[in-house]
């Protein structure tokens, strides 16, 4: 009987080659696209989900009321680990997790960069980083003990064991001899924390200076909690915690206005389940990802899927009117409704499995490209979770049952003397292929709208004026193979050799994202006049303003005529504003243990991304504040040149550098690349989605004609031109496309004003973007159905009466 079943598959797949044709590539291409989008998808959700204890552990978090907003921190003190520890008993573990800074190691005669982390000794306890060399008990229990990756130790070491090997550490200037107690496996790529040494906390450069120092924040603290309790319960535990050890804060934030909370709190600590910390934007991963963009994915390759099943459907059924007889004779000589059922599935789990295995085969054969052009990493590592494989596998029965179970029930109760003339009532199929064409081109007119607002809102980004000139201004990373203030006179002095170079200055913090991927904000609190000014701090040195083309707007600027200028700082309109000062210029800052006084006030700029709006900024000349940047302005003539120039002295400069320069309009374009992947994947969706939507309309375009065949002939014999035809065939089909995109447009209008959301500078969506993909949706319907339909009108009416 199946053999059976199969022989009739291959013959009807051969007698309909065109439909044969479509379906297959139609489900092959959904099906590569889905498998590849849906991959994306999960990597993304299986951020840390490789720990053991994940369920129970947390990021803590600062929540801070005010009179206008509330802010959320997740940088924290450095006594806060040792306190919590102390205050609550039963917390399981608590581990610092702090960057080291600009990492530099040493072993005999060589020198390596790397990301040195700083925990604590509980670390290894609460995660799942396994140690695959030396001890894996306590790693961690000497202050002098540091654990090292795998493919770190492959890179100093060589094949030999380093347990037990002293290696040195670079900490504030000088070497420090540590022991390598163990060797841990590199973490996964799909884990919000990296790192390729472990040092105790106690190693970081500001562990001596800010252990007793709660105002000091610049590190992320972790807790695993017991199994039994919950998270809003130690949240509650935590306020008496807060009222013992932050009360000067909470008297200061009360003093300053601060608005409670509903339960009369202006200062929280609060938690992140480890799973969202990778998508939470109050953790201080860099690589932090709004749970939007997985979700939107996933939800893209279910559009792609449905409008493939949506032909695949509406094809199977008209294909099943057109053996009509086929299935009556059956139907006569003894075929049940369940056998008909079951050869109607068995050709769908045919076609469907040999998409499924060409799109799978395209997917991997693609998977590189779409790295490279999405720069998205996945894994197929994620495949063997059963939640994925159950997707995947109820996705493929479900499509191949509906695509072949409903066309065969529908003729299977259909009288039976009726279909072996050949004569059936369509009557709600009809109804279900419309519906079905008009949710089709719903979903690709969505795909077209947000495709061209997000590329409206990435425009409008890169073309905004941001207050600074980012053109022809080269950003060089220092890093930590040179001491920065050197480095920095060093490009001055070499540089000014060359006309091309405008000028040369540095700073602490790069513009936009540069190609060492590094980003860091300094924020600072002081009292002003009795109340708390929060600011942030930005290190510059000399020619910052020059460099960056900014307006003095009031006073005047850092210059060496007025000695070190180290006691004087510049500070935008913000500031200005939020020291309420009618002239700020001369007003003294009580900071640090130091005076430092308004020396100008600059125009604001966005020195950081259109997410967010422009903030207070302080700008010093602190020397014992290390620049981490150099920056230098070139003239516009002949910009590949003047880089190559300043890589070269560079390269003299610090032969040992492996940072690469970059432009800070590339810098700038390079912080948007969330939303430039986004794009992408609308794009890729709208193409895929419209390519397959008029692959299924071209079909049942040819099934219509086929079955209208006799009454075309009849119109044109009767006088009816080529063109009243094809208005005949495509007026009903334009009709479905017309009612689609008056669906998909609110819907898209909703989703993209809450996406606009998260911009602090956005666009204003358009009637026009509607009336835009309206237009291209018809345009391309059209298109489709004119191909068969101009065809079918020049053809001889002859042949057309004869056809019956």
């Amino acid at each position: 009987m199946i053999k059976n079943y199969i022989k009739i598959t291959l013959r009807n797949m051969w007698k309909y080659k065109t439909f044969t044709f479509i379906n297959v590539v139609g489900m092959a291409v959904a099906f590569g696209a889905v498998l590849l989008l849906a991959l994306t998808a999960f990597y993304e959700l299986s951020y840390d989900d490789f720990h053991i204890n994940k369920s129970n552990i947390y990021e803590v978090y600062l929540e801070e009321h005010h009179a206008n907003d509330v802010e959320a921190d997740a940088a924290m003190p450095v006594p806060i680990t040792p306190a919590l520890k102390a205050e609550f008993p039963d917390v399981v573990h608590a581990s610092r997790y702090g960057d080291f800074g600009g990492s530099v190691l040493r072993y005999g005669n060589k020198e390596f960069n790397y990301d040195v982390r700083c925990v604590d000794q509980d670390f290894f306890k609460m995660f799942t980083f396994p140690i695959v060399k030396g001890n894996d008990q306590n790693p961690l229990s000497d202050k002098n003990d540091v654990v090292i990756t795998e493919k770190t130790a492959k890179s100093i070491f060589g094949d030999v064991n380093p347990v037990g090997k002293l290696i040195e550490l670079k900490i504030n200037n000088q070497w420090k001899s540590l022991n390598i107690s163990a060797v841990a496996a590199d973490p996964p790529q799909n884990s919000s924390l990296d790192f390729n040494l472990l040092c105790r906390f106690e190693q970081h450069p500001d562990y001596e200076v800010a252990k007793t120092l709660w105002e000091d924040r610049f590190h992320n603290v972790f807790v695993q909690l017991p199994a039994n309790e919950k998270q809003a319960g130690f949240e509650q535990k935590l306020k008496s915690f807060v009222h013992k050890y932050y009360a000067a804060s909470i008297k200061q934030l009360r003093h300053d206005g601060a608005q409670s909370d509903k339960e009369g709190e202006v200062l929280r600590l609060r938690l992140i389940p480890m799973a969202d910390v990778h998508f939470s934007p109050i953790a201080s991963q860099s690589r932090a990802v709004s749970k939007f963009y997985p979700y939107l994915v996933l939800l893209i390759s279910i559009f792609i899927l449905f409008i493939a099943c949506t032909n695949f459907i509406n094809l199977s059924l008209g294909r099943a009117f057109t053996r009509a007889k086929e299935i009556g004779v059956r139907k006569v000589i003894g075929a049940t409704k369940q056998q008909l059922i079951t050869q109607f599935c068995s050709e769908s789990l045919v076609i469907c499995g040999v998409s499924l295995i060409l799109g799978a085969v395209a997917a991997y054969s693609l998977m590189p490209q779409y790295k490279l052009l999405f720069n998205q990493q996945l894994s197929l590592n994620v495949l063997s979770s059963p939640l994925v494989i159950l997707y995947f596998l109820g996705g493929f029965v479900l499509i191949s049952l509906i695509a072949g179970g409903y066309p065969a029930w529908l003729m299977a109760i259909q009288n039976t003397s009726q279909a072996v003339k050949g004569k059936v009532v369509a009557g709600k199929a009809n109804g279900l292929r419309n519906s079905l064409m008009v949710v089709q081109f719903a979903l690709s007119a969505l795909l077209i709208i947000c495709t061209v607002i997000t590329w409206q809102q990435l425009n409008f980004m890169r073309n905004k004026p941001l207050g600074y000139d980012k053109s022809q201004v080269v950003s060089i990373p220092i890093g930590s193979n040179i001491e920065p203030e050197r480095a920095l006179q060093l490009m001055r002095s070499k540089l000014a050799a060359y006309p091309d170079v405008v000028s040369v200055t540095g700073t602490d913090m790069n513009l936009g994202t540069g190609l060492d991927n590094s980003a860091s904000t300094s924020i600072m609190t002081f009292s002003y006049k009795g109340k708390n000014v929060k600011t942030n701090w930005l290190r510059v040195d000399y020619d910052y303003v020059k460099t960056l083309g900014l307006q003095v707007v009031n006073g005047r600027d850092f210059s060496r005529t007025y000695g070190a200028d180290t006691t004087v700082v510049l500070i935008n309109q913000k500031m200005a504003e939020q020291l309420g000062e009618t002239n700020p210029v001369g007003a003294i800052f009580p900071t640090d243990g130091a005076k430092l006084q308004v020396a100008g006030v600059v125009k604001d700029f966005n020195f950081k991304s259109l997410h967010q709006q422009i903030a207070p900024l302080t700008m010093v000349i602190r020397p014992t504040w290390p620049v981490n940047y150099i920056l230098v302005k070139v003239k516009p003539a002949n910009l590949p040149a003047s880089m190559a120039i300043i890589n070269k002295v560079w390269k003299d400069v610090n032969p040992r550098s492996q940072a690469e320069s970059s432009f800070l309009d590339e810098n700038v374009d390079r912080q948007y690349k969330k939303e430039t992947r986004l794009s992408k994947i609308f794009i890729t969706g709208a193409v895929i989605a419209i390519a397959i939507s008029c692959m299924g309309l071209f079909a049942i375009v040819i099934l219509i004609i086929t079955q209208r065949t006799k009454e075309i002939g009849i119109r044109k014999v009767l006088g009816a031109s080529v063109n009243s035809i094809v208005y005949l065939v495509a007026q009903d089909f334009l009709k479905l496309v017309l009612i689609a995109v008056c669906i998909a447009s609110p819907i898209a209008w909703y989703a993209m004003n809450k996406w606009l959301q998260d911009f602090a500078y956005r666009i204003q969506i358009e009637w026009w973007v509607f009336v835009m993909a309206g237009v291209i949706a018809i345009i391309i319907a059209f298109i489709t159905i004119s191909f068969q339909s101009v065809k079918a009108a020049i053809a001889n009416p002859v042949k057309s009466l004869r056809s019956e």
